[in-house]
């Protein structure tokens, strides 16, 4: 679903992606993939999704169905708001989760959503930074909601919202009932503060940020900070 909204949002997007220095290189505004076909296969992609979902109950699939809608209300009206363009973002990705605790039927953890409220936000945040610095002549051409941004006010959205990130993953390590019966993921808060320390830096001095999984595919120490994360939660499950 979340494949079939992005060709549907560029096709949307395809007359503004062509003049942009980074996503004239996408296939729908190089030319190379139509229009029509990438709108066909997205309307599709969205449907063997929900279908899919329904297989595993109701629930799941009017979360799917939420998904559709909000993705949907994001390409047509809400990336073109300051502010709620970010937040519809963040909250794509909480129905994300959400939608993988309902399909295998566990509780969902508050902890788990606020960090993965407070991450997007500080992604998407990033994302609208690197935007504003790329396009420095005119952004609001590309984007009407980049008129409202500033850089200024996007390091103090940034701020907030990374210090507001670190306290939330550091009580859930320490206090949570997961802490409470895994005592060592305790031992995971150093890595998670320098890999979130070392995107920032990527951000500000590298001037990054614009495509997060990029950004995570390219920069070893970031790899490095993940895969230690990664090793030191399974040794806080394994020798509880």
């Amino acid at each position: 679903m979340s494949s079939g909204i992005y060709l549907l949002n560029d096709v949307r997007d395809r007359k503004q992606d062509a003049v942009h220095p980074e996503k004239r290189r996408r296939p729908i505004p190089r030319g190379d993939l139509s229009p029509t076909t990438a709108a066909i296969v997205g309307v599709v992609l969205c449907g063997i999704g929900l279908l899919m979902t329904a297989t595993r109950g109701w629930t799941s699939a009017l979360v799917a169905a939420g998904f559709v809608l909000l993705q949907g209300a994001y390409t047509l009206v809400l990336k073109h708001l300051v502010l709620l363009d970010v937040f519809s973002i963040a909250a794509a990705f909480i129905l994300r989760v959400i939608a993988g605790a309902v399909a295998i039927r566990v509780p969902v953890s508050e902890w788990l959503l606020v960090c993965t409220l407070l991450l997007a936000l500080f992604l998407g945040f990033g994302k609208r930074r690197h935007e504003l610095i790329v396009l420095s002549e005119n952004p609001g051409q590309h984007r009407r909601a980049l008129d409202h941004y500033s850089v200024a006010f996007l390091d103090q959205l940034i701020s907030i919202v990374l210090g507001a990130l670190i306290v939330a993953y550091a009580v859930y390590s320490a206090s949570s009932p997961t802490a409470t019966s895994h005592p060592g993921m305790v031992a995971t808060l150093p890595f998670v503060v320098y890999g979130v320390f070392r995107y920032l830096y990527l951000v500000h001095m590298k001037h990054l940020g614009g495509s997060p999984e990029l950004v995570l595919l390219q920069d070893r120490p970031l790899q490095a900070s993940l895969l230690l994360w990664f090793v030191a939660v399974v040794a806080a499950f394994r020798f509880a």
